[in-house]
């Protein structure tokens, strides 16, 4: 004699999927031992180590509770439907996994600590990814071989050969396509099985909210300080966790924001430096390989929440010395007077950040917001590559105007303030060469009696130079615009860019 036994969403992963099963037995207890002696992942979700039916699951014949049977010896007939009902968490039960993820997660699923349950977990979780470059390569293509079932990217730039040095996801056939679509196209080939979204924009206070709200967890790929209060902001009013990363030359951080169980990146840094203070990784360099690094620890971060394993980066914050190999953990805490989460907060709502953090909005078309994140990059901003031609505004010469003016022959000493890394890669014909930090103690090299213009890779370095040169007395002195990027742009196209 046989009954029919229903089989709920959140233990179909152990049926093969299937959602009804005949069983053979007489009675309740022997329909389910002979149940879970076919299905033998079943039994430790329905019985404990003592043997008893756990107190989670109840068992119903037909429209009534098996619990209120008072004995396992209830009979069952072919006509009596037998329902397993465990408890869920929220409005909906774990999505299965099909037989070919099954195999696919195979390694998730001997884990003790993943399993079947945690890898629906994973199934289930949205997370939004904030910039597709350095950070957001590791991220993305092992959030998607994880089995993360719904991915968000945000990102508006194009692939850049500069890129290709540590952005893992894209390949040299993909230098001039819209990142984003090259993403997807790499993502999908990893694992068919996630959802990806794409939000090719920039972020900023008018959409940021309606961005990050669908998803569960919310990972900063940044590469500049606008974005990234704005990210922890939002993460804030919405109540999310800010999986946070950045990277420098040799150097990572880590750590997690979670202003509902810890300190958010406002309790650890009040306010941005100074535009210009802190060189980005386009100014600075980063070592290719450190993003792999910070972006799969990361990853491992967003797993652990979404799991509910482990103990997460919640009040500290890890760094890590590529060069040394040593990793430093300093521990957190909430700051009461911070203006967002303390005991009085005096910020209600998002803010205008570029203001903030007093830099120019970004002007470029296509300009990167997230890439390679940076433990205090300025981000690329307004007056970059995309200046037009003519003296540009006060204190300033555009790329175009400077080039006429050196075919002219005219008698203009140009500086260059960057590195000498920077410089072997390209400069303008007849420039000098005197890096920002060592100008202080090399001004005698810069001539008073000829009109200065200087320049670094975007302006902002050669801004601070060419301001240092007028309070030093020098009265003629002009920044070119946009740097050498902006000449690359404007004047010579076949100039190799970085």
């Amino acid at each position: 004699m046989t009954a029919k036994v229903l089989i709920p969403t959140a233990l179909r992963a152990y049926t093969g999927s299937v959602d009804a099963v005949e069983v053979p037995g007489k009675s309740v207890g022997e329909l389910l031992r002979n149940l879970v002696g076919r299905y033998t992942e079943l039994r430790r979700h329905l019985y404990g180590d003592d043997g008893k039916l756990r107190g989670y699951v109840n068992v119903y014949v037909n429209d009534e509770d098996f619990r209120f049977l008072q004995r396992e010896e209830t009979a069952v007939g072919p006509e009596d439907v037998v329902s397993i009902v465990p408890a869920i968490a929220g409005g909906s039960s774990l999505p299965g996994l099909s037989r070919e993820e099954l195999q696919r997660y195979a390694r998730h699923l001997m884990l003790p600590e993943v399993g079947d349950e945690g890898q629906r977990r994973l199934k289930a979780a949205s997370v939004l990814i904030v910039g597709a470059g350095g950070l957001g390569a590791p991220l993305g293509m092992y959030l998607t071989a994880a089995g993360v079932g719904r991915l968000g990217l945000v990102d508006f730039d194009v692939v850049d050969a500069t890129n290709l040095q540590r952005q893992v996801t894209y390949s040299t056939g993909d230098v001039g396509r819209r990142k984003l679509e090259a993403t997807r196209e790499r993502l999908r080939g990893i694992n068919p099985h996630v959802q990806i979204d794409l939000y090719e924009t920039r972020l900023d206070s008018s959409n940021a909210m309606e961005i990050l709200r669908p998803y569960d967890v919310i990972v900063d790929g940044t590469d500049n300080f606008p974005t990234r209060y704005l990210v922890n902001d939002a993460c804030f009013f919405l109540g999310k966790p800010n999986v946070y990363g950045s990277i420098f030359r040799f150097e990572g951080q880590v750590s997690v924001f979670w202003a509902a169980k810890g300190p958010c990146y406002r309790c650890l840094y009040a306010e941005p430096p100074p535009p210009g203070l802190v060189p980005s990784c386009a100014e600075g360099g980063v070592l290719g390989i450190l993003p792999g690094i910070v972006g799969c620890m990361q990853a491992n971060e967003v797993a652990k929440l979404i799991l509910g394993i482990g103990e997460p980066l919640l009040g500290r914050l890890l760094l890590f010395d590529a060069l040394g190999m040593r990793f430093r953990e300093l521990r957190l805490r909430k700051d009461p007077k911070c203006v967002l989460c303390g005991e009085s907060p005096t910020q209600r709502g998002l803010i205008d950040y570029e203001q903030f953090c007093g830099v120019e909005p970004v002007a470029v078309a296509g300009a990167s917001m997230g890439g390679d994140a940076t433990s205090g990059g300025t981000g690329r901003v307004g007056a970059g590559a995309g200046a037009g031609a003519g003296t540009g505004a006060a204190g300033t010469i555009s790329p175009k105007d400077l080039s006429a003016r050196l075919e002219r022959g005219d008698a203009v000493f140009v500086l260059d303030v960057r590195e000498p890394g920077e410089w072997q890669i390209c400069h303008l014909e007849g420039a000098t060469l005197i890096p920002l930090r060592q100008l202080p103690e090399r001004l005698s090299e810069v001539p008073q009696d000829r009109e200065i213009v200087t320049y670094c890779k975007t302006g902002v370095r050669s801004g601070k130079a060419a301001q240092l040169l007028r309070e030093r007395g020098y009265d003629r002195v002009l920044n070119l615009e946009g740097g050498i990027s902006g000449w690359a742009q404007q004047v010579d196209p076949t100039m190799p860019r970085y």
